[in-house]
């Protein structure tokens, strides 16, 4: 039987200030054959190509799915890259890092915090309902229904937004 791997993936937790109050980025998943988790609330997010840099993967799964650019990842700065014997590594400080251990497929996904600008899109092949919520409206969202929320996104929001008790 060959081994299987974890599939390393970015998410963004995107914040935009609007008449002093804090909003956050949400849509609904809509991926072909994604069966009982289409429609689930979740984050911008998507896998790590093979040598992609985090943060560009990062850009680049945000402007696919939403439209937006990316102006603000917390942890870019912080970044330290090596070349040594031919090998570039980096190494980075995510906001959140969230293991799914059973369910759908194996991920690794590595949250941030983020800012950007843009004009949203409507919708693409794999979202909908793209859309600005207030902070103070997905906290009462992810207490009262958590099982709208896509599994992998729920501790990196949870964490985001102060959600301490246990959800239901």
């Amino acid at each position: 039987m060959p081994e299987a791997f974890a599939i390393p993936c970015v998410g963004a937790i995107i914040r935009r200030q609007i008449d002093g109050q804090e909003f956050i980025l949400i849509q609904e998943r809509r991926k072909a054959g994604g069966g009982i988790e289409n429609g689930m609330l979740e984050l911008a997010a998507g896998k790590v190509r093979e040598y992609e840099n985090v943060f560009d993967a990062l850009r680049r799964e945000v402007r696919e799915e939403t439209g937006l650019t990316l102006t603000s990842i917390q942890g870019e700065q912080g970044r330290t890259v090596q070349t040594v014997n031919g090998y570039e590594v980096m190494s980075f400080m995510p906001f959140c890092i969230t293991q799914n251990l059973s369910g759908g497929y194996s991920i690794l996904l590595h949250s941030f915090v983020c800012e950007a600008d843009g004009i949203l899109l409507e919708g693409t092949a794999e979202t909908a309902n793209i859309r600005w919520i207030s902070k103070s409206e997905c906290q009462e969202m992810l207490r009262e229904h958590p099982a709208d929320f896509y599994p992998l996104h729920i501790n990196a929001l949870s964490k985001y937004l102060g959600v301490k008790e246990e959800l239901k």
